[in-house]
Parts: C-alpha cells; structure tokens; sequence
C-alpha cells in the first residue's frame, strides 16, 4: 500500500491484512481486511521484529506481551550472551536472527531507563516465523534450521520450541 495521503473515515477499508500488512493503532482487522477507527490521514509504518542483526546483539522491537499488543512499540536489545544457555561464548548472531524475523522472547529486568533487555536462554524462545528470500514463510526442521516450502533452500536459525498452551501434560 503507498503512503498517498489517503483520508480515511472510521470502519473505511484500508487494505489486506497480510504478512506486510498487520493492524496498528486507530485500526481493527474483520474477515482479513484492516479497518479504520479513526478520521484521519493514512500513515504506513514499516517495522520489523527483528530489525538490525551484527555480531555482538540484535536490535528488535517488542509489539505484544502475552497476548496483549502494545499501544506503542518499544526497542529492545537481544545480547549475543542471552540468545542460549549453554555455549554462550559459541553463539554467531547471523546463524540464530536475520532482519524480519518474529521472534518469542523475554523481557529481562531492566538495568538502565528506556533500555529493554531480551533473552532467548530456554528452548521455547527463539525465532518463531521467518521469511525465505522468496517470501515464503519458513518451516523449521530442527532446533537451528529453517527451510523454505518453495526453494528448499535451509538457513540458520535459533528456533523456538513452541509448546501449544492447550496441551495438558499428564504428570502421574
């Protein structure tokens, strides 16, 4: 969708919800549409999750806690020493995170004011959905590999061990 200063109305559709577009603040999804609540001009904001990726950290950005979205986001920083919890001095920050990648983490306590800190060090956080050179999204194979449907082509990840919440685990 370009950003052609549009004026909207509130319950105006404004466009697919999809993997490029996802609902933000003064709009609502129904029925894979996004939907305005507000009047006004529409604004287009590109983010990704995971935004920058380097050799000592990634930065990221927190949308949802929980199931509760963020009337805002906030920046975050994933340290090359919290991404797992063993062989830390082994983790290579491009084989665990690239740039659009959704990943499931937790906030650790905060040291300094404005600065949240981000952790990976347990088998269910990780990457949770990424997207192949060709679009597609990733399937993973292993606990640090993801594949693409399309091309078969694998790459590197840290990928979360994601536990289904409606899963009872009998414990007798």
């Amino acid at each position: 969708m370009e950003n052609t200063d549009l004026v909207c109305i509130p319950g105006q559709r404004l466009c697919l919800a999809d993997k490029e577009h996802i609902s933000g603040c003064g709009t609502y999804e129904r029925n894979g549409y996004i939907y305005s609540t507000l009047a006004g001009v529409v604004n287009v904001v590109k983010e990704e999750k995971v935004t920058i990726v380097n050799q000592r950290f990634c930065k990221c950005v927190i949308k949802c806690i929980s199931d509760t979205v963020l009337t805002r986001p906030y920046r975050a920083v994933l340290r090359k020493e919290d991404v797992r919890a063993t062989e830390k001095d082994r983790v290579e920050m491009i084989k665990c995170f690239r740039p659009g990648d959704i990943i499931l983490a937790r906030v650790l306590p905060m040291t300094e004011v404005h600065t949240y800190q981000l952790t990976t060090a347990e088998n269910e956080l990780g990457v949770v959905i990424a997207h192949s050179e060709s679009g597609a999204a990733m399937v993973p194979i292993s606990w640090t590999e993801m594949q693409c449907p399309k091309t078969y082509v694998k790459e590197p990840r840290k990928v979360a061990k994601v536990v289904p919440e409606n899963v009872n685990v009998d414990s007798s």
